[in-house]
């Protein structure tokens, strides 16, 4: 199995997840309604992404005993909605706007991103450092915590941050790093890397005025 499998099933069982919690509990509030159209959707168009551009690091074969743990860690984002749908409390106008702003700008920073980036490589390896890539390292990453993090603040608790705050420091951050390690056989990575920020973006730099083509 791989490992494309297991995240597919996961972002694509997400939007049926919350709507049977809602009928478990009964609520159809707005603050569950926006949680649905901004998690919900956000798994769909990331199966979407995966038929139009894919991601190869999700192509690795693993067993499915570790499949199976690896959709347990990725419940662990259910919590979030669980917690929002199940308990009393609702999020206020304010909070539900922010979320929906917050989650619009990374849907746009982390598909768009991953965009340039398959469709670059796929017509010419190197390293990316324009578009999307010309301030920032790892545009795709930042969209994904803004989304994450949209998903976070609508139940007003503590402990879905807690789980996001995981994942970046056990799973984003170390990629992040790496590929940075990836990315310094190319010549031009080092003025590349002192014009644009590991996760958030330099935007008052002299940048690279040509882009020699990464494997990002």
């Amino acid at each position: 199995m791989r490992v494309k499998h297991i995240i597919n099933l996961h972002k694509g069982s997400t939007f049926p997840f919350i709507l049977v919690l809602m009928f478990i509990y009964d609520n159809f509030t707005a603050g569950p309604w926006v949680y649905l159209s901004l998690h919900g959707t956000y798994g769909i168009l990331w199966l979407a992404k995966d038929q139009i551009f894919p991601d190869k690091q999700w192509d690795k074969e693993i067993p499915l005993l570790l499949a199976l743990v690896g959709f347990l860690v990725l419940s662990l984002y259910w919590i979030a909605p669980f917690i929002l749908i199940s308990g009393q409390s609702t999020p206020s106008w304010p909070l539900m706007s922010s979320a929906v702003t917050l989650n619009i700008i990374g849907t746009f920073l982390h598909f768009s991103s991953d965009a340039q980036k398959y469709y670059t490589l796929k017509y010419r390896r190197g390293l990316i450092t324009e578009g999307f890539f010309a301030r920032c390292r790892n545009t795709n990453y930042l969209g994904e915590i803004l989304i994450y993090t949209s998903f976070a603040i609508l139940p007003m608790h503590w402990l879905p941050f807690v789980i996001l705050a995981g994942f970046i420091i056990v799973i984003f951050i170390p990629n992040m790093f790496k590929k940075d390690r990836s990315l310094a056989r190319y010549l031009d990575f080092e003025s590349y890397k002192r014009n644009s920020g590991l996760l958030v973006p330099k935007l008052f730099v002299v940048g690279l005025k040509a882009s020699q083509g990464s494997s990002h």
